[in-house]
């Protein structure tokens, strides 16, 4: 039997991963059940900064999964912060159902621990892959 190549088998995880993770992250902002108005609005912030972290480790498999993970949550931070910026560009983007999923709309410090605890999570995910 073939063993695939490192960097292959470890994309192959990695879209594995984020054929299941893109699904529930769009999910997190249409869900309705109990407690919705918390994953609408907190909850979907862990799944991005995860998604992010695959997305970066897929196209960079040899970069350390902390150094990913840290990029990631200090850049989603500068984007949770960006929100307090009205530039008319940046109202248009945040306008359409992407830019709202990807820029965020309102800014929150609640987000802030989703942020902590997805690049947490997205760094033992990335560990596990590049094992």
């Amino acid at each position: 039997m073939k063993v695939l190549n490192p960097l292959v088998s470890k994309r192959l995880w990695v879209l594995l991963s984020l054929a299941v993770l893109i699904p529930v992250g769009f999910y997190s902002k249409a869900y309705h059940g109990p407690g919705f108005q918390w994953v609408n609005a907190n909850g979907g912030g862990f799944f991005y900064v995860i998604f992010w972290c695959l997305v970066i480790f897929g196209m960079l498999p040899t970069l350390r999964p902390l150094n990913i993970a840290v990029v990631v949550v200090v850049l989603t931070c500068l984007v949770e912060f960006s929100q307090l910026l009205h530039h008319p560009i940046l109202s248009y983007v945040r306008s359409t159902f992407i830019g709202q999923t990807v820029f965020g709309r309102t800014f929150s410090w609640y987000d802030m621990p989703f942020y902590g605890a997805g690049g947490l999570c997205a760094f033992l995910w990335l560990m596990w892959i590049d094992r």
